[in-house]
């Protein structure tokens, strides 16, 4: 049985010199998409699964937290079972299903996650229900990452933020080790819950699950142990456009070489909304993971290449 050290791939750091040329900026890429089942999820789900007794587990999951823990599940020899919306990217669903998870897809226009969450706990009450960014071994697992971030002393590090598990354990990490580096949060504008509720200083909701292409991102709040580590040490949060979410998707695979899923484009897609504002700064930008649709990829990258024919 390996530790979490053991067993996680360190975060991916590229340096793209036409990347830096075209944004005119001191910018690193920090990418976890070469991270086992291809994102910073397998951080959270490892560590977690390493370290709660049940031997079976639960989750509701967009995807890639599913894929993770039904991979760290199949590792530790539990049984798992993920609640998927229909909508997920089937890259995503074929993924869980092939790591062994049980998949059971809800329509989310007829029942919440949460509801459904509910109905399987009672059905498997033995199951431990792991929250994908609301539960303190997620927080502690993905504070690996802040770890590693902290050793190459950057003015800032931009995170994408969806439940807001990421952003809290990349503070945690830089905290522990010291590290100045400020944590910023880059959010799609048609879910800005976590923006919001840092302008309003208090926890607010979306009323239902965004439709942004950012699906990794598709939460109606932000989780409440996630909360006050973002309110004490995330000075601001970024709101992307769907248009910048799709530009920062082709200027990664144009510039970085990069294959690279929405929610992990929020980053960059930060950096666009006004560059001018990062001249001058050391920069990391997260890019969280590449589990997106071949026909979604290429269909902006085609649109890439009319662009600069």
């Amino acid at each position: 049985m390996l530790s979490l050290p053991e067993a996680i791939r360190p975060t991916t750091i590229i340096e793209s010199s036409k990347l830096r040329d075209h944004l005119g900026l001191d910018i690193t890429i920090a990418s976890e998409s070469f991270q086992h089942t291809g994102s910073f999820k397998f951080r959270a789900a490892y560590n977690l699964a390493l370290n709660v007794p049940n031997d079976s587990l639960l989750t509701a999951s967009s995807g890639n937290f599913g894929q993770a823990l039904a991979y760290a599940s199949r590792l530790l020899g539990k049984k798992c079972t993920v609640i998927m919306p229909l909508t997920s990217a089937q890259v995503k669903i074929d993924a869980v299903r092939l790591f062994g998870a049980t998949v059971d897809l809800i329509d989310i226009a007829k029942v919440s996650r949460n509801s459904r969450v509910d109905e399987l706990r009672s059905q498997l009450p033995d199951a431990y229900y792991a929250s994908p960014y609301d539960d303190q071994f997620v927080i502690d697992g993905n504070a690996t990452m802040g770890e590693e971030i902290a050793a190459h002393d950057f003015d800032v590090v931009i995170v994408p933020i969806g439940g807001g598990g990421l952003i809290s354990g990349i503070v945690n990490g830089l905290k522990r080790k010291g590290s100045k580096t400020t944590a910023v949060g880059a959010e799609p504008l048609l879910g800005n819950d976590a923006a919001r509720s840092l302008r309003a200083g208090k926890l607010v909701r979306n009323e239902t699950e965004p439709m942004t292409l950012a699906d990794g991102a598709r939460t109606v709040s932000l989780g409440q142990l996630n909360w006050p580590i973002i309110r004490d040490n995330v000075p601001e949060i970024i709101e992307v456009s769907e248009d910048n979410i799709a530009e920062a998707i082709r200027l990664y695979f144009q510039f970085a070489n990069l294959k690279c899923e929405p929610t992990a484009a929020l980053s960059l897609g930060a950096i666009l909304e006004g560059r001018t504002r990062w001249n001058n700064k050391k920069i990391c930008v997260v890019a969280t993971g590449g589990n997106v649709d071949a026909s979604l990829f290429a269909k902006l990258i085609s649109n890439s290449n009319e662009a600069h024919a």
